[in-house]
């Protein structure tokens, strides 16, 4: 499995190989010659964990047929890949589209279902476009990254009733599948609140401070592209609509004028070729990330590592977030993307008592004698006797009013994400082999995306104005309170 984010914790969670029982969905065998036919738009590194499940597990059901990308050194890379993963001697030779293109592609490759994991701002157009070109789709988060976005995406979707699968593996994680099940089952009661704190260390929260999720104008800023992940699990832990926002935030650590009032000295504009820095990315040190962009940069200009205290970041560092539900809940959320630790903590109160999960991803950012960040903390005595006040683990304690608490057992999942991507895979790629429904909901569509959206469309608005924004207000093309809970079956 291939991780969608380098720099990205990697806890133990995401290494399970087997998953407890009833974690997975139960699917049918797949018919002889059935193939749908597949094409990636966006060959970044978000790409890969699509690429491989193609080319791998998935592979008796799935071909992929096309690439679509402006910058043709990351389609090579890719398709050197899928060259050796199908026993080419060389590359795959894959037909390749820019994505004016993407009509012509659909038409003739004869397209099934084209998997979007471009820049989140071309999320819109390119979904749209598949979708009246005949061709399902399958979209990386964040759905979009505005309202003119989310109207465009809902036209298309009733112009043409085609289908959108919405990718939130967070959902697939058991860790967040069991806080679910505790709420489906009453056992806190009714919900009031839900308070959600998530904290990005130094180093995955960093690298959005390098890329082109820098700018809001590309992602919509971390309340739209990193956010609607959180958001999305709220509403579906809930099974609720949020319908006000209120938000605060600023960038207030990254950035030249914070590094200015810091006291920091000049800084080279990228992290390549950089010693001693441990906010500094060097490309070099990845294979992967020095395919895909180093030796692809000539190409269209693309900087993968620049400097987190430089000028031209426009999105927020600090963020807080007051939300109202429809059914009364309200929920409390705040993300810092410059922690010293990765992780997240979730607290849900009831009428009848209270639900508390906490997850450690990465329980220390240290630095080697190198100067560079240790990925893996465990390797260094340090790391281990850090670990030791914040091991990396996940809790899920439930307290009912008048009782002791208890922990409720959470079960293995596959691969990254906390054990959520393969699951998730495997519905993206065989739901319409399912022997059942799921009784957890998990599988996602654009109605979902566009929940997801709406706080963070909604928070930016507020962060802009000062004042609460009615969801209902924003105009998104369809009244999300009375669509449907599920887009998918």
């Amino acid at each position: 499995m291939v991780d969608q984010n380098p720099t990205a914790p990697r806890p133990a969670s995401s290494a399970s190989t087997v998953a407890s029982q009833g974690v997975v969905p139960d699917f049918a065998p797949a018919p002889p010659g059935e193939q749908r036919r597949f094409a990636v738009a966006g060959t970044g590194h978000r790409a890969g964990m699509y690429v491989a499940a193609i080319t791998g597990e998935h592979a008796d059901v799935a071909t992929l047929v096309a690439w679509l990308d402006p910058n043709p050194g990351r389609i090579d890379y890719y398709d050197a890949e899928v060259g050796r993963a199908t026993g080419h001697d060389g590359p795959a030779g894959l037909p390749r589209y820019t994505p004016e293109g993407l009509e012509k592609m659909i038409e003739e490759q004869r397209v099934d279902t084209v998997v979007v994991t471009a820049p989140d701002h071309t999320h819109a157009d390119l979904v749209a476009r598949a979708l009246a070109a005949g061709a399902d789709v399958v979209v990386e988060k964040p759905l979009t990254t505005d309202r003119a976005g989310c109207r465009r995406i809902t036209g298309a979707v009733a112009d043409t009733g085609r289908d959108v699968v919405m990718t939130f593996n967070y959902r697939y994680a058991p860790r967040n599948s069991s806080l679910r099940q505790v709420i489906q089952s009453g056992q806190i009661g009714e919900v009031t609140s839900v308070h959600f704190e998530w904290a990005l260390d130094t180093v995955h929260g960093a690298d959005y401070f390098r890329r082109w999720h820098r700018d809001k104008k590309n992602s919509g800023g971390l309340l739209v592209h990193k956010s609607s992940h959180h958001f999305d699990l709220v509403n579906w832990w809930l099974d609720d609509v949020p319908s006000r926002v209120y938000a605060s935030g600023g960038l207030k650590f990254y950035g030249d004028r914070n590094a200015a009032a810091r006291g920091l000295a000049p800084r080279p504009t990228r992290g390549t070729g950089t010693s001693g820095d441990p906010f500094a990315l060097d490309l070099n040190d990845d294979p992967r990330l020095k395919a895909l962009y180093l030796d692809a940069e000539h190409h269209d200009g693309y900087l993968r590592d620049q400097d987190v205290f430089g000028p031209g970041i426009t999105i927020e560092d600090n963020m807080a977030l007051v939300v109202d539900y429809r059914s009364g809940a309200t929920l409390t959320y705040s993300l810092n993307a410059h922690s010293p630790w990765e992780g997240y903590r979730v607290t849900v109160n009831g009428t009848e008592g209270r639900a508390e999960l906490e997850v450690v991803e990465r329980g220390a950012v240290l630095v080697g004698d190198d100067g560079k960040v240790v990925l893996d903390p465990s390797a260094t005595p340090e790391g281990i006797a850090a670990g030791g006040l914040r091991p990396e683990g996940e809790r899920l304690l439930v307290q009912r009013h008048w009782e002791a608490p208890v922990a409720y057992d959470i079960p293995a999942g596959i691969g990254g994400h906390g054990g959520g991507d393969a699951i998730l895979l495997k519905d993206v790629f065989r739901r319409h082999l399912r022997v059942s429904q799921d009784a957890l909901g998990r599988p996602a569509g654009y109605l979902d995306g566009l929940r997801a959206v709406a706080v963070g469309i909604a928070a930016n608005q507020s962060l802009v104005t000062g004042l609460p924004v009615r969801v209902d207000d924003l105009d998104l093309g369809v009244d999300l309170a009375r669509a449907p809970r599920e887009a998918i079956a």
